[in-house]
């Protein structure tokens, strides 16, 4: 019994930690935190309604990600953001992101073929009637956007480098949405990501890799 009663305890500290961290990134990648700005425990106790044990396991979490940096008194702020920074995030996706589109075109299977046509279904379905919002600031969206990327990658045999993959996207979430405020000219996101995915199901690896180059550098332009 006292093991039973320990495992459960684990699980609910899980389950709390997992919804805070949950909650304060989707914050963070909505700049509801501005950049730079301090974020104190007992605000965000209350804020959060949680406690201090997985509020600070969810901003280490966050450290670890790059959305959140810590201080030398142990105190944690929101990762500030700059063009630099933004420079240099979108050269190492074009390193990483391409490689493993790479890998997934050469290994990828049915199942992995399977996940990123139902993947891009749903990122089609998010897209729809959308009227008052742009998509790409819509949350929903963003979820089944970063699912359809992450599943691009997900064939390759390197699961390293796909967690590579997965931690620069999430860094490079808040300047998205940044962008996508900015943008004065119209561009079709839905066509770029059909596209990324007929040439990956037709293993076409070099019209694959270009249209995915030319997709994030569209975005930093």
């Amino acid at each position: 019994m006292p093991n039973v009663l320990g495992l459960g305890t684990g699980l609910k500290q899980l389950s709390l930690t997992e919804h805070t961290l949950n909650e304060l990134r989707e914050a963070i990648l909505r700049i509801d935190h501005e950049p730079g700005s301090a974020l104190r425990l007992d605000a965000l106790q209350k804020q959060y309604g949680t406690s201090s044990s997985p509020l600070r396991e969810a901003l280490n979490r966050l450290v670890s990600e790059g959305l959140v940096t810590q201080d030398s008194n142990r105190g944690f702020r929101v990762a500030t953001i700059s063009l630099d920074e933004f420079r240099d995030m979108t050269e190492m996706r074009l390193l990483l992101e391409p490689e493993a589109l790479r890998r997934s075109i050469e290994y990828g299977d049915d199942e992995w073929e399977g996940r990123v046509i139902a993947a891009h279904h749903r990122l089609r379905r998010a897209e729809e009637g959308k009227t008052s919002i742009s998509p790409t600031l819509d949350e929903d969206w963003s979820t089944v956007h970063r699912a359809f990327h992450l599943e691009l990658f997900s064939g390759g045999p390197s699961l390293r480098l796909q967690k590579q993959c997965a931690s620069l996207f999430t860094e490079a979430e808040r300047y998205r949405r940044v962008t996508a405020r900015l943008r004065q000219r119209p561009r079709d996101k839905g066509a770029e990501h059909a596209a990324i995915m007929a040439a990956a199901l037709d293993r076409d690896s070099g019209l694959a890799v270009t249209l995915l180059r030319n997709h994030i550098q569209s975005t930093a332009d």
